[in-house]
């Protein structure tokens, strides 16, 4: 499906929730990284952040202190989430098994 064709003004509207959207997420992945945030407090702030819904899983655990890519992959095969899934697409009892690993 083709995209339709964009004015000026709306391709500089899209550009600018985009990198606001990527200046949260990178915001979150630093702080996670410092200890600042848990893993908790990220899952329940995506609820109603829709730039944090729309982060992957992966992205996210890898933000962890300690867990890298093999880990967070390993992690996403036990607790049987897909390695595309996002934040919002977690079910209850994936974002309870995250919760009950990393806090």
């Amino acid at each position: 499906m083709a995209l339709p064709p964009l004015t000026d003004e709306q391709r500089a509207q899209a550009l600018d929730k985009a990198a606001a959207a990527r200046k949260i997420r990178a915001e979150v992945k630093s702080k996670l990284k410092s200890r600042e945030l848990k893993l908790s407090e990220v899952l329940e702030r995506a609820k109603s952040d829709e730039a944090l819904s729309k982060m992957k899983v992966v992205t996210l655990l890898e933000s962890l202190p300690r867990v890298g890519s093999t880990t967070a992959n390993a992690v996403m095969q036990e607790v049987g989430i897909a390695a595309s899934r996002r934040i919002r697409g977690l079910g209850i009892h994936q974002r309870e098994e995250l919760i009950r690993r990393f806090g």
